[in-house]
């Protein structure tokens, strides 16, 4: 029987590794991946369910591939919205003929012959099949074990741990992922080291709160040693980048670690979420001291760092003068970038039921004030960089791609036109930063010397200098 999969994957970078994951699985089992959903045989939807748009995507998502399902495909729908609402999305949305909670997608295989065998599948019979897989492939213990991995690309997201222990009030995802827990620095190194042998030049690590690595170990600055580690055993790897880190937990010696080693790239992703006080009182965040304390640390040690942070607006509750005194802190921190989002009501999570919520044109007003805002500040740093050289790793050729700032790829394609290569500094992380767009076609997964000769609000735009 044919075996070919396709996988639309939604929401996080750590969705993005599951769908390498389930890849691998699905490949180990025989089937082959295909581009296009219509030369499927198995369709999978790896859906997101963190936020009520989030949800609404992912199940637009299962809609649009069911519309045009052919009589022997399958339609599954896998991740966090299924271990949220598990078989209410069936009823959601009739064309789907199984689905698997986010930390069992290992039974994939075993999903697919069962729903080939007997048609549509429920949910306790995927858990029956899931608690009784071979030990060595059961992930009841860790849903973070090493499996293949097949690199799409000179980037690579790599999870080092699942799950959150975290009180946040307006989360959801320790009820969807369950408690921390770590994956061990053996399977990271080894999976590291695949990716490169691949071509993987940059990893990018992953999780719910990357700085709690190994406190399900009862060990509390480990993310340290693995990140030398990973330095020092992972030859070839020329980018580590590190993402999510929670305040607070961001440790002396993993700043030290930051600065030491040539690899590990100047940037970091501390998301904040707020900056007034009592707003982050009612989401159990930590307290403006612990953070600034963190941030004067972090640059301290390395000058040149770029910082990258998410805000929430709207938090309920949050007055004008709450909301005043988080633009007064994007003034006084000028980060490099910013994430602003609305807040989102979430059944289940403690700031869903307090009062008042903000009302949702109040909410809408004050994203586009901290994103004008932060728009200046980022127009002022990345102007900064014209003249200047900088390294950048070469990701696509010859075709323009979506981004926030057209007009300064306008400009680019104006005096370039199709030749031209997109790129990425150590600024910017994949996906959710801005690029470096470099005049005339360089190779894919090298690195060039660029001199950045314009900047607009997200983008830069350079001539290259010489390449590796």
């Amino acid at each position: 029987m044919p075996n070919r999969y396709f996988i639309q994957t939604l929401g996080c970078a750590k969705n993005t590794a599951d769908s390498d994951g389930i890849g691998a699985i699905l490949e180990r089992a025989g089937f082959q991946a295909v581009d296009a959903p219509e030369d499927a045989d198995v369709m999978i939807v790896n859906t997101c369910g963190f936020l009520q748009a989030s949800r609404q995507e992912s199940l637009e998502a299962m809609r649009a591939l069911g519309q045009n399902k052919q009589p022997q495909q399958l339609l599954i729908a896998a991740g966090c919205l299924i271990s949220r609402y598990g078989e209410n999305v069936k009823r959601e949305v009739p064309s789907v003929d199984g689905v698997i909670d986010a930390g069992k997608w290992i039974a994939m295989p075993r999903l697919i012959e069962y729903l080939r065998e007997h048609g549509r599948g429920d949910k306790n019979w995927l858990d029956e099949a899931y608690l009784n897989l071979p030990r060595e492939q059961s992930l009841a213990r860790s849903v973070t074990d090493h499996l293949p991995r097949h690199a799409h690309g000179p980037s690579a997201y790599l999870k080092i741990a699942d799950g959150c222990d975290r009180p946040c009030t307006f989360c959801i995802i320790p009820a969807i992922k369950g408690s921390h827990r770590s994956k061990t620095m053996d399977d990271v190194i080894a999976e590291a080291r695949e990716l490169v042998a691949q071509g993987v030049r940059e990893i990018v690590l992953v999780a719910q709160d990357t700085t709690a690595y190994g406190w399900d170990w009862n060990q509390r600055d480990v993310l340290a040693t693995l990140m030398e580690r990973m330095c020092r055993e992972v030859e070839g790897m020329q980018w580590l980048r590190l993402m999510y880190a929670y305040p607070g937990h961001v440790t002396p010696r993993l700043i030290e670690t930051m600065a030491r080693y040539p690899q590990i790239v100047h940037y970091l992703d501390v998301p904040l979420q707020h900056a007034d006080p009592q707003v982050l009182h009612r989401m159990k965040r930590p307290n403006l001291v612990t953070t600034r304390r963190m941030l004067d640390d972090l640059r301290a040690a390395m000058p040149d760092l770029a910082l990258r942070t998410t805000f929430i607006v709207g938090f309920p509750g949050e007055t004008e003068d709450e909301f005043q005194s988080l633009l007064e802190f994007l003034e006084e921190q000028q980060f490099d970038r910013v994430g602003i989002f609305e807040y989102s009501q979430e059944q289940g999570t403690p700031a869903g039921a307090m009062h008042p919520q903000v009302k949702r044109q109040v909410k809408a007003r004050r994203r586009h004030e901290a994103m004008l805002m932060q728009q200046r500040i980022s127009l002022q740093k990345n102007r900064a960089f014209i003249g200047q050289t900088l390294d950048v790793l070469i990701e696509g050729v010859g075709e323009l791609v979506t981004s926030k700032s057209s007009r300064a790829m306008r400009e680019a394609e104006h005096h370039c036109g199709d030749c031209i290569s997109i790129g990425r500094s150590y600024r910017d992380a994949p996906e959710v930063d801005g690029i470096v767009i470099v005049q005339n076609e360089l190779p894919i997964g090298k690195f060039a010397r660029v001199k950045i000769t314009q900047a607009s609000e997200y983008d830069l735009i350079g001539e290259p200098v010489s390449i590796e």
